[in-house]
């Protein structure tokens, strides 16, 4: 079996921990012979995975000269980004198109996949927090412009937050500064949801975290997503500065 996550950096003497939950599309062989019954064209969705997300990750986990672990199976094998009670951790229809795998899933097939994946991956990020001093988390998404049916999404980059706005505020104030950007405040999704990994492992622990959404057709290529990296480190250090966790 291959790892369900993989770390770069771990040598990095930074205070960030960079994560990314939907840094890969790959369905395991474990799982259904590495096949969920979809098209390629649906595997290089967004729900199958955050399109571009692991680029800007590790862009960014250099540029903060700080470690980030990137998860290795597709969210449709299960969604690391959910509590283990969420009743979307494993989804058998998802923008439209339906997961044949998943369709006739039952209780013992999401335990598997969790010892699987889910908790493996989840004690990665437990052991890589442990391993640094004073540590700061920043989760690394990216949406899709526009769900089926729905009206297009204007923001460039989403800051999620629930109840500890220690890093989000400053953040937020930073990229609003900037002309060329229109920014979401808790957009295009809450920050707030119990048991995902934020919640796990920054909210509960009461550790200094964030969220960062990129729009995924900004992040398309390497170039890009280098570039979003790398803009988005210095305001998060001045961020952290202001924050004075």
């Amino acid at each position: 079996m291959t790892a369900p996550y993989h770390i770069e950096g771990e040598d990095r003497q930074g205070r960030w921990v960079v994560t990314c939950d939907h840094a890969s599309n790959r369905v395991p062989p474990e799982v259904a012979g590495g096949d969920l019954g979809l098209p390629p064209e649906d595997m290089a969705r967004h729900i199958a995975y955050d399109v571009g997300a692991a680029g800007v990750a590790r862009a960014l986990a250099e540029a903060l000269a700080s470690p980030v672990i990137l998860s290795d199976f597709s969210r449709l094998v299960i969604d690391p980004n959910r509590g283990e009670d969420d009743p979307t951790l494993l989804m058998k229809i998802y923008d439209g198109s339906i997961i044949p795998a998943n369709r006739h899933a039952d209780a013992a097939e999401v335990a598997r996949r969790l010892d699987l994946f889910h908790r493996p991956y989840h004690r990665g990020i437990e052991r890589l927090i442990a391993s640094r001093s004073a540590p700061v988390i920043v989760a690394v998404h990216s949406f899709t412009p526009q769900f089926i049916g729905r009206p297009p999404r204007p923001w460039h980059v989403g800051v999620l937050y629930a109840g500890d706005t220690r890093l989000a505020y400053p953040l937020l104030a930073r990229l609003n500064a900037e002309p060329d950007l229109c920014v979401g405040d808790n957009q295009p999704y809450s920050g707030h949801l119990t048991g995902d990994a934020l919640d796990r492992h920054g909210v509960q622990p009461g550790l200094p975290h964030v969220l960062v959404e990129v729009r995924n057709d900004l992040i398309e290529t390497p170039e890009a997503q280098r570039a979003w990296g790398n803009r988005l480190a210095p305001m998060l250090d001045a961020a952290l500065k202001n924050a004075e966790v």
